[in-house]
């Protein structure tokens, strides 16, 4: 076996710089984050060649003193960080004092800072171990940091970069994504001279959605509900995707910790939790989260790059942001709701009086001749079904089309998890209904009868593979119920779905009103009725929608009026 032996500057610097300096990116990253602790209110990012040349970041922070910048390149020295107790509670972005140094092991690194009581500023260079004399220079107030030829001293670094376009196109991404949780701070970004973009600083966070998200996107984004996040001992602030505009996956997930853009999944399950039956399937929503903590309950010391940490209370924590994501989803359901029917909800839908819904006859969807019509406060009246699949109203401006199986399904399924969390009783079927299965379907079945259970449907077994339907959720006796539809139903993977959520969201789509399904028309006023009372009466627990509203400028547009 070798001998041990202490290592040389040069190769810890380079270790060091290994797990900090990846790309372009990393070196960005660490001097935007000193600009920002160092109170700066303007941050200008210039590259060349995607930073594969030249990296400039410059700001109008409160600089560096002359008798400290020194220091500023050399390892394990910081202005914010004294002992090993503060690392319990980290107020600052950086706090290792590694940063400076490991961009300096890896590129010939320049440093120009004045502070706002000197006359006049330093400027000092460091590349690899080597750190040139302090150099006074005339400079503006703030700091100006040059990393040049990034990875020029370790070649086989320089060979994994991408092309400059592709890295122009991270640090792009990062740096408006980061801005987002600094609107009072104006960012430039420069690439080979020519200005990207421009943010000025904002009073209002929305201005920057745009930036990340894309315009379209930004404008129906919803603001969170913070209020229900407050016993989260801490603050929530963010924005996300309304129902219907989800992405094929994550990397839209935004998070920040005390202002600090995480990388993490840390909060994943609270983003599927809070838009059950929300979403579509197999989509993901996106948006920003914004969490400001105690310091000592954020532990930041865990990761190289500083893009993770763990939360003291993660559990709670995780609770109370898909507690604020749900009520801003159920919030937005209800004004949507309100839009789209063109007034507050009223009690009935319909120009036939409560008295006559049993009464109503099949496909009968006028009053009586004579009898006074009876019209709702939003003045909404349910008129006809379309292609025994929609139900059609109107308030004599615009046209609402309920998709009647959807919005069935959305009221079976609230009531399913009513009744389970009541433990109400099931309703008994006159004639069970007795169902064979093949080996697979028998198999989903064992696995979920305790959740059918809860939901309402009582199923026992009646021979080798055979069961047998005793009874049903309470309000659905009558309907036949579609096991075998159901247990296909469940074979489909949804990892990001809660168990229960999956078992009674097909247990509701299987034991409701299907397309093509003929309606009376007292049963068209009372699924109308039941909707608009549901927490989230917009959309199915499949995520699809229930209702769409025509304006009388859409029907223009169809008949080329405008």
């Amino acid at each position: 076996m070798p001998q041990i032996a202490a290592l040389d500057e040069r190769t810890i610097g380079q270790i060091a710089a290994g797990e900090i300096v990846e790309r372009p990116l990393s070196v960005v990253k660490e001097l935007v984050e000193n600009a920002v602790d160092a109170g700066a209110r303007r941050i200008e990012v210039s590259l060349l060649r995607g930073g594969t040349e030249r990296i400039e970041v410059s700001d109008d922070g409160s600089g560096i003193a002359i008798e400290d910048i020194a220091l500023a390149p050399a390892r394990h020295a910081t202005s914010k960080l004294r002992d090993a107790e503060e690392l319990q509670a980290v107020a600052t972005l950086g706090f290792r004092g590694e940063g400076l140094a490991s961009i300096a092991a890896v590129a010939r690194l320049t440093i120009v800072s004045r502070t706002r009581d000197a006359e006049i500023g330093a400027k000092i260079v460091a590349y690899g171990e080597r750190i040139e004399p302090i150099v006074r220079v005339a400079a503006p107030t703030g700091t100006s940091a040059v990393a040049e030829g990034l990875f020029a001293n370790v070649p086989v670094r320089r060979e994994y970069l991408k092309s400059p376009a592709a890295e122009l196109a991270r640090v792009n991404s990062w740096l408006s994504t980061f801005a987002l949780a600094y609107p009072e701070i104006s960012f430039t970004f420069r690439n080979d001279g020519e200005q990207h973009w421009a943010m000025p600083a904002t009073a209002d966070p929305r201005e920057r959605l745009a930036a990340v998200f894309g315009r379209d996107a930004a404008k129906t984004m919803l603001e969170i509900d913070a209020s229900a996040a407050a016993s989260m001992h801490g603050g929530l602030r963010g924005f996300i995707s309304a129902p219907g505009n989800e992405r094929a996956d994550r990397r839209m997930q935004m998070l920040f910790v005390n202002r600090r853009l995480l990388r993490s999944t840390l909060l994943a399950g609270a983003w599927s939790a809070g838009y059950q039956t929300f979403s579509m399937i197999g989509r993901q929503p996106y948006g920003v989260l914004m969490l400001d903590l105690p310091p000592e309950h954020v532990d930041a010391n865990v990761h190289p790059t500083k893009s993770d940490v763990r939360l003291r209370f993660g559990t709670q924590v995780g609770e109370s942001v898909r507690h604020a994501i749900a009520a801003t989803l159920r919030g937005d359901a209800r004004e949507r709701l309100s839009r789209t029917l063109g007034a507050e909800p009223g009690e009935h839908l319909s120009l036939a009086p409560p008295e006559r819904y049993e009464q109503a006859r099949l496909l009968q969807y006028d009053p009586e001749p004579g009898e006074a019509p009876v019209v709702a406060p939003n003045g909404m009246r349910v008129l006809a079904q379309v292609d025994a699949t929609y139900i059609l109203a109107t308030d004599g401006r615009t046209i609402l089309l309920v998709d009647q199986h959807a919005a069935h399904e959305r009221i079976a399924y609230e009531r399913i998890v009513a009744a389970a969390a009541a433990h109400a009783p099931s309703e008994p079927l006159l004639v069970p209904s007795i169902v064979e299965l093949d080996p697979a379907q028998s198999e989903r079945l064992e696995r979920a009868l305790e959740l059918l259970r809860e939901g309402g449907l009582e199923i026992e077994p009646f021979g080798e593979r055979s069961y047998r339907v005793t009874a049903t959720p309470a309000g659905y006796g009558a309907r036949a119920f579609d096991l075998a539809g159901f247990l296909d139903d469940l074979s489909e993977e949804h990892p990001q779905r809660d168990v229960r959520e999956r078992v009674w969201a097909s247990l509701a789509c299987h034991s409701v009103t299907t397309a093509g399904e003929r309606l009376a028309f007292a049963e068209m006023v009372r699924m109308v009725d039941d909707l608009q009372r549901c927490m989230n009466p917009m959309h199915c627990p499949h995520g699809r929608p229930t209702m769409l509203r025509l304006e009388p400028e859409n029907v223009a547009r169809l008949f080329k009026r405008a």
